[in-house]
């Protein structure tokens, strides 16, 4: 588990994703300050996403996608031995190429 968790999620693969409330700041102040406010979301596409996809570069990467005011929430989160990490989340237009999960 993280040190001092932002918050965890068992994800819709079975997965328990983590991530610690330093990085989630990490993540809204420098790389996605439009998912500042939006960890609800967040925790809903990692458990109820409408898409998964497995990274075509790592196939411990998967991303999660839910459907959010026209637009898509991605959580991308590494799987390692049963358990994981969300390693960034943002909005998007599209889905990305990629091994169809579900």
């Amino acid at each position: 588990m993280a040190a001092n968790p932002k918050f965890e999620v068992t994800s819709s693969l079975g997965k328990r994703i983590t991530i610690s409330v330093e990085y989630w700041e990490k993540i809204v102040e420098t790389k996605h300050p439009i998912m500042r406010g939006r960890e609800e979301l967040v925790k809903q596409t990692l458990t109820s996403p409408e898409h998964v996809r497995r990274s075509k570069k790592d196939p411990a990467v998967h991303l999660y996608y839910r459907d959010y005011e026209g637009r898509f929430c991605c959580v991308v989160a590494k799987h390692l031995n049963g358990e994981g990490f969300v390693v960034t989340t943002y909005l998007t237009d599209k889905i990305k190429a990629g091994e169809v999960v579900t």
